[in-house]
């Protein structure tokens, strides 16, 4: 599936040439619980700060535009670190986030990087949406920095190489692991376990300890293991950007 061409431009901005587009769950329902879910907000605002504060042009999108769903546990005091308290100080972010784009308005070639925030909402919408789906692809197949964060990397699961076998074979990936999803007991309510998923797909995961930062990175794709992890994988990212 091709992505649809974009009319949307960034502004001119002389300081920089680094475009980021972050692209965030639409869904909110976390299986048949009855409870809430979307993504998950440090692992979202951390990223955007990294991003912001070295200049980067950054654009928000969703599968539906619009207000992307915070997963509310990650709403909660014992969640919150200085990015999610200077997020949510931070009325032109916040008026960003009510207004993202939709996915299906993106192109591949406005953009030098995607990053994919966590939360468990991917692993039912953006995991199986032919849209995010085609954009990793053209993305990956252009040479541009691809990077998930916890379970972000489920995004993964159906995107393609150039040779038609998957994305994550032979590559050293992690995310977010099967113990982490025990521990917050919902190992029966996902679609999936993102540890499971990306070693049936041939992926080397590894993993450090459970809610530690944890990165890899191999080539263009960076992955993090949890929110602990979100800071550190837009610094990756941030670092090849640089080097581009």
């Amino acid at each position: 599936m091709e992505c649809r061409e974009s009319t949307l431009r960034f502004p001119p901005n002389k300081d920089t040439d680094m475009k980021v587009l972050m692209v965030l769950t639409s869904h909110d329902q976390l299986g048949d619980t009855g409870k809430k879910t979307g993504f998950w907000l440090e692992e979202f605002a951390a990223p955007y700060y990294v991003f912001k504060d070295a200049g980067a042009e950054i654009m928000l999108a969703s599968p539906k535009g619009g207000q992307p769903p915070l997963d509310p546990k990650s709403d909660e005091d014992g969640a919150q670190t200085d990015a999610t308290r200077r997020f949510k100080s931070d009325t032109a972010a916040l008026a960003t986030l009510a207004s993202t784009h939709k996915l299906g308005e993106m192109k591949s070639g406005d953009f030098d990087a995607v990053f994919y925030p966590g939360g468990h909402g991917p692993l039912w919408d953006l995991a199986e949406d032919k849209q995010s789906i085609a954009l990793i692809e053209s993305m990956a197949a252009a040479g541009k920095t691809v990077s998930a964060v916890c379970h972000a990397p489920g995004v993964l699961r159906h995107v393609k190489a150039a040779d038609g076998s998957p994305l994550v074979k032979g590559k050293k990936v992690t995310g977010f692991t099967n113990t982490e999803e025990a521990a917050a007991q919902l190992t029966d309510v996902v679609p999936f376990l993102v540890e499971d998923m990306l070693t049936q797909n041939g992926g080397h995961y590894s993993k450090g300890a459970d809610w530690a930062s944890h990165v890899v990175t191999d080539g263009k794709l960076i992955t993090g293991q949890n929110p602990a992890s979100s800071e550190a994988a837009a610094h990756a990212v941030l670092k090849q950007l640089k080097s581009a």
